[in-house]
């Protein structure tokens, strides 16, 4: 009869004991709600920079490309600017910077589209490509 109570009281330190777990774990998730927030709040943050700072280099990747059309007597395409890569790449300096490729078409007359490239390391020009085309104009 004395194990009956023995074997009753164990299992009521059980149930006692998985009935406050949920408590433990609920406070310890209370207590990681602000850095979970922060965290939150952080990477809200870096995305509003990046598409900030990728709509100001598509910006400054439009003007290059108009300049490099004009250095080779070809007509700039505008709305043809996308961003085909990002990549991360070390600068001169040794710093790792954000290297984006864009791709655009000119036109050497009215009827032909030809694809180049231009590269920014961070805001730089890097490198650029225009491929060879037949000049129509002279």
């Amino acid at each position: 009869m004395n194990s009956y109570f023995d074997a009753h009281k164990e299992c009521v330190k059980i149930i006692a004991k998985v009935s406050l777990t949920p408590f433990k774990i609920s406070k310890s998730i209370f207590l990681l709600k602000p850095m979970l927030e922060y965290s939150l709040l952080a990477l809200i943050i870096a995305i509003a920079w990046f598409w900030i700072d990728t709509i100001s280099k598509r910006e400054l990747a439009i003007q290059l490309g108009k300049n490099l059309s004009q250095q080779f007597d070809l007509q700039f395409l505008d709305e043809t600017v996308a961003c085909e890569k990002i990549t991360l790449k070390r600068n001169e300096k040794g710093q790792v910077a954000l290297l984006r490729c864009y791709e655009f078409m000119v036109s050497s007359s009215t009827n032909d589209r030809i694809k180049c490239n231009l590269f920014l390391l961070g805001k730089d020009l890097h490198n650029w490509h225009i491929p060879p085309y037949i000049n129509t104009a002279s």
